[in-house]
């Protein structure tokens, strides 16, 4: 599984993943052209994203209409490190929707496969090549 990363113009950087160009720029203050979103706001999209994602096979499955819900991701930063210290995920349901779910939703939600790859890092190696 490989993924070709193409350096553009200014800050902007392309992946070229499965035929899909994933395009990428930093915000203007950090002198790029603010084209596209940044890898790392990329990186948090993906979170909420998978969750939804999850929800949305769950409730398809049992033929529970998604109509009115939404899913809100709120990241929490530390202030000594200027980090994320947690990424809290909250799943809004319409009044009609069946509560004997709730529980399994958010286990369904809990099993993203984005969530899993951070919860158990993968080992990162950088090389440089001649070509």
């Amino acid at each position: 599984m490989n993924m070709e990363i193409i350096l553009g113009q200014n800050k902007s950087i392309e992946a070229h993943y499965k035929g899909h160009v994933i395009r990428t720029d930093q915000p203007a203050i950090a002198g790029g052209d603010n084209t596209a979103p940044a890898p790392f706001d990329l990186f948090l999209a993906s979170i909420g994203t998978c969750a939804g994602y999850y929800v949305k096979m769950f409730c398809d499955q049992r033929g529970i209409p998604t109509q009115g819900i939404r899913l809100e991701q709120i990241m929490h930063k530390n202030p000594d490190t200027r980090m994320i210290s947690e990424i809290e995920i909250q799943i809004h349901l319409p009044y009609d929707f069946p509560m004997q779910y709730k529980d399994a939703l958010i286990n369904a939600a809990n099993a993203c496969a984005v969530k899993k790859h951070i919860a158990t890092a993968p080992v990162f190696k950088v090389n440089t090549f001649i070509s």
